[in-house]
């Protein structure tokens, strides 16, 4: 199927999203070559130049990958960038869930391959957090973007002793819109406030070895804003 041409106003852009929609709609399949850069820019009608800025962009993007002596092949179908653009667009019902499975599973596997290690820096995140409760004016300037920080450095704790670089990654990179939710979720009365006490039953059970316990304990501690969202969202 041959690419359509390519306006003049913004080449290399609309080159770019030519290919990007391409490979979206399975022009091209992960391990295919891409047609040369000749090639491409006779279908799209422009030059050489801008078809080779285009696929580093791509490149770079990480749907495809150039090899020296053979050609540009596809590694990705999907644009990361796009994933991206599409979670921090979602809304907070659709984070908390997606947050949830990702912890349930991080408290599983960590209550499996914690070291000592881990679990003295996850208890050294609660203490943080449970300080920072006890001594935070509710009305101060930037106090839940403060409590939110310091909540998210216990749950990434927790992530990061499960000892899975994939979901460590993907909880990191998850994490920026964990923290806008959990602002959003602070800074609403109708939300229940974070407790220390739900965190505590968190490590006791990652301490214990018990992975049942570990993943019910991180459900447990999110089901209750879980259920406060949904109603607000009934009744807004």
């Amino acid at each position: 199927m041959a690419l359509r041409a390519a306006g003049r106003q913004s080449l290399v852009d609309g080159v770019v999203e030519q290919l990007r929609a391409q490979l979206a709609e399975g022009e091209w399949q992960v391990g295919d070559r891409v047609p040369t850069e000749h090639a491409l820019a006779e279908q799209l009608q422009v030059g050489r130049n801008t078809v080779r800025e285009a696929v580093r962009v791509l490149v770079h993007a990480g749907m495809l990958q150039s090899r020296q002596g053979e050609g540009t092949f596809v590694v990705s179908t999907s644009d990361p960038a796009e994933v991206m653009r599409g979670v921090r667009r979602a809304g907070i019902r659709d984070v908390l869930e997606l947050r949830i499975a990702l912890e349930a599973e991080g408290a599983r596997l960590a209550a499996l391959r914690h070291s000592a290690d881990d679990l003295r820096r996850i208890r050294a995140t609660l203490e943080s957090l449970e300080a920072f409760g006890r001594a935070g004016e509710q009305s101060a300037d930037g106090h839940h973007e403060l409590h939110a920080a310091h909540d998210l450095e216990f749950h990434t704790a927790v992530v990061e002793a499960a000892h899975n670089a994939a979901l460590s990654a993907t909880y990191g990179w998850f994490s920026s819109s964990v923290r806008d939710a959990l602002v959003a979720s602070l800074g609403d009365r109708e939300v229940p406030s974070i407790v220390p006490a739900d965190h505590r039953a968190l490590v006791d059970a990652i301490a214990s070895g018990d992975p049942a316990a570990a993943e019910a304990a991180a459900r447990a501690l999110l089901e209750t804003p879980k259920r406060a969202i949904e109603a607000l969202l009934a009744t807004g």
